[in-house]
């Protein structure tokens, strides 16, 4: 619903108090399920209504001089550490297999990407129907609206994410890899960035790869403008990565030296996209506070 992590938390924690509160005057008219999404989603919605999102800036750039001032709003859009996701499947004994690979998919960076573009009633009415398969006589309830305005508001929410670019299922990507090519992709990259080798990075991309770094408004798109950016600027310095997971996807820990003798840094968390086996999209989220979401030590500390 808010594409961030640390929103999320302030809702959850909104949400739980509320319900602590709320609890002795529950009259069990509805589930319980229900009665604490219907709390949870008006949290979500004043949230929303509260923080502007910030979205990407402006066309790709050529110049790696000015990657622009870092945005000062509360950027959009954060990783979601996948051992948090793994935690909350293992500890739902009813999700059948096919439920589980569902909830991997809804919080991959497009698909989260693409719904912070609806208003949120609608994105509020397409995550409780088609994620959470509620019907739409409960979300009329959770929402205080008529079933047919569910429905309208559903129909208009598919049609706006029906506009978005498609976006490749990387569930699907990384099955088709298979483990060893998981693995073989992993190694590559690592190995890539942290040597600074530019022609083996180049064979790991597809042509029309892009690369951004919240909250900088820089970003740029297609294989040689990313490689020129990390041979002009990225790698001025040396870096360690640490492999981890974020969103469903293939994510990496990188740590950077800015001086010799000094230890590396947590500077970013990486997440990949993937499209028919080479990277697509990278996403370096820039902000430190991540690493403690991901429980990632400030120094590094080895590969995992």
């Amino acid at each position: 619903m808010l594409g961030s992590v640390h929103d999320a938390d302030d809702a959850v924690q909104e949400t739980l108090l509320a319900a602590w509160r709320g609890l002795g005057g529950f009259e069990g008219r509805s589930s319980l399920r229900s009665w604490l999404y219907r709390i949870a989603t008006h949290a979500c919605l004043r949230l929303a209504a509260s923080r502007r999102r910030t979205l990407r800036h402006g066309p790709p750039r050529k110049n790696t001089d000015d990657l622009g001032d870092p945005v000062t709003e509360p950027v959009w859009l954060e990783p979601y550490p996948e051992s948090e996701l793994a935690d909350a499947l293992l500890a739902d004994d009813t999700a059948d297999p096919e439920a589980r690979y569902q909830e991997r998919e809804c919080v991959e960076l497009a698909f989260v990407a693409a719904l912070q573009h609806l208003p949120a009633s609608q994105r509020a009415v397409l995550i409780l129907r088609e994620v959470l398969q509620f019907s739409a006589a409960e979300v009329a309830d959770v929402l205080d609206r008529s079933v047919p305005a569910v429905n309208s508001s559903l129909q208009r929410a598919r049609r706006s994410m029906a506009g978005q670019p498609s976006r490749d299922s990387q569930r699907a990507e990384l099955g088709a890899l298979g483990e060893q090519g998981r693995r073989e992709l992993v190694a590559a990259f690592v190995r890539a960035w942290e040597q600074a080798d530019v022609p083996a990075m180049v064979a790991l991309l597809t042509e029309d790869a892009r690369f951004s770094m919240p909250p900088l408004p820089a970003w740029f798109r297609g294989r040689d403008d990313v490689t020129r950016f990390m041979a002009e600027r990225m790698w001025a310095t040396p870096w360690r990565l640490t492999p981890v997971r974020a969103n469903g996807q293939l994510a990496f820990a990188c740590y950077q030296r800015t001086a010799a003798g000094e230890p590396y840094r947590l500077g970013a968390i990486n997440v990949v996209t993937l499209r028919d086996g080479r990277i697509a999209e990278l996403t370096g989220f820039l902000d430190p506070a991540l690493g403690r979401r991901f429980a990632l030590p400030e120094k590094f500390a080895g590969p995992r």
